[in-house]
């Protein structure tokens, strides 16, 4: 992790997909896919007309019909959110729904932070690549 203290590593509204049209936006022009057994990145690069600078953005589905119980799903999420929080300044401006498939409950939380941690530095490969081209 940045020991620098003028890295912001907060989770404002600003990195977070809003809206359904945001959501539709990234299924419907997916440019970048990332996955696991358990889980699906999707991806486009944003573009971010108000700011100069690109933030990347994140959107959550954690389907009950994949992971049932509550308090799973919000385990989850809690913990793909931390660790898109402590990567965010290396993803670039990318808008990311993360998609969970069966079994991603299955995993413990330090299964689930080294699976996305993983999956957090394909994704940036990949966007890399994207950008050049």
């Amino acid at each position: 992790m940045d020991n620098n203290p003028s890295v912001d590593l907060s989770f404002t509204k600003s990195l977070r997909l809003l809206d359904s049209n945001a959501y539709k936006t990234v299924f419907d022009d997916a440019q970048i896919k990332v996955s696991s057994k358990q889980s699906l990145l999707l991806a486009r690069l944003n573009q971010n007309s108000n700011s100069h600078i690109a933030m990347p953005r994140l959107g959550l589905v954690i389907a009950k019909k994949n992971v049932r119980l509550a308090t799973q799903r919000n385990r989850i999420k809690r913990i793909i959110r931390e660790s898109f929080r402590l990567r965010q300044h290396q993803l670039g401006g990318v808008d990311t729904v993360v998609l969970a498939r069966r079994g991603l409950d299955q995993l413990d939380n330090n299964d689930l932070h080294q699976l996305f941690d993983k999956l957090w530095s394909q994704l940036q490969k990949k966007a890399a690549k994207k950008v050049q081209a």
